[in-house]
Order: structure tokens, then sequence, then C-alpha cells
């Protein structure tokens, strides 16, 4: 995703507008259900009208934006709620049957290994943010990047070999 020049006094319709699809995509990725996406979402932007944060750049909201999910996320997994549930079978729809396979193979992969293939590739961002932004370092980052790929590449082999 490109980031256009939103100023700091921007509308927070607009911003919530132009970091939605990012919030989802991430909190989709790291809990794999859309309920516990939307609940992500709304504590997200909750936060993010609650607090009014000040921004020295575009980069630093979209790092805030990120992190804020990402701790979400973790909290999400580590109530006492979640634990006790048994989540429900969950379809989604998909244009394509390559997205329906692609996403049945991402979610395959451990949690942390979804999280670094989704912020390297969907959000375009380098391994040095991602360990600034997961709070990793950034060899632990580079790390989990290769062991995802070789798991997804396996798994894709597997499917592909019947």
């Amino acid at each position: 995703m490109k980031l256009q020049s939103l100023r700091t006094d921007d509308c927070v319709g607009d911003v919530i507008k132009f970091y939605s699809n990012m919030v989802y995509r991430l909190a989709f990725a790291r809990t794999g259900t859309r309920h516990d996406a939307d609940e992500i979402f709304q504590e997200v932007f909750f936060r993010y009208i609650k607090k009014q944060p000040v921004f020295e750049n575009e980069a630093h909201r979209k790092a805030w934006f990120i992190k804020v999910t990402v701790n979400c996320s973790k909290k999400l997994w580590g109530s006492a709620w979640k634990r006790k549930i048994i989540p429900l079978e969950e379809t989604l729809q998909f244009e394509t049957k390559e997205d329906i396979d692609l996403y049945n193979e991402l979610q395959q992969l451990p949690a942390k290994y979804r999280e670094v293939i989704h912020l390297f590739y969907y959000e375009d961002m380098t391994t040095e943010e991602i360990a600034k932004v997961l709070e990793r370092k950034n060899t632990t980052v580079r790390t989990q990047l290769t062991r995802a790929r070789v798991l997804l590449k396996n798994i894709l082999k597997e499917d592909y070999d019947v």
C-alpha cells in the first residue's frame, strides 16, 4: 500500500478509511477468523479516536496502527474468554479458487509466520520495519520469514504432488 499524504490534523474518517483494509487484513492474518478480526478492528480504531495520538509522519502513523493491531491480537488471545471457548468452523467468500487455496495454505502456518508473511508481502514492509513493529530482532524476523517460505513451499508441494 502506497502511503498518501495525510496530515496530522486530517479527519478521523479519512484516516480510518485509509488504514481500515490494512488493519483488518493484519488482524485476520493473526486471528484467522472474521469475528476476531472485527473485534480487533473496532478496538484499534476506538483507541485511535480515544487517544488521538500525534504522529511525526505517515510512516509513524502506519507503524502505530500495525503495532496496536498486533497488541490487540495478543490481548485477545490471552483473554480468559478466548481460552475457554471452542471456535466454530467458518467459511469465507473468495473471488477465485487460487485465493481459497492460498488462504487455506496460509492458515496451516503458525501465527508468527503468518504475521511476518503478511507484513512483508501484503504491507510491503522491510524486515527492519517488521522487527521494529513486532519488537523482535531483525535476524529473528528474517529467520521466521525464511522458515515461513520453506513451510509454505512444502505445503504447496504436497498439494500439487497429489
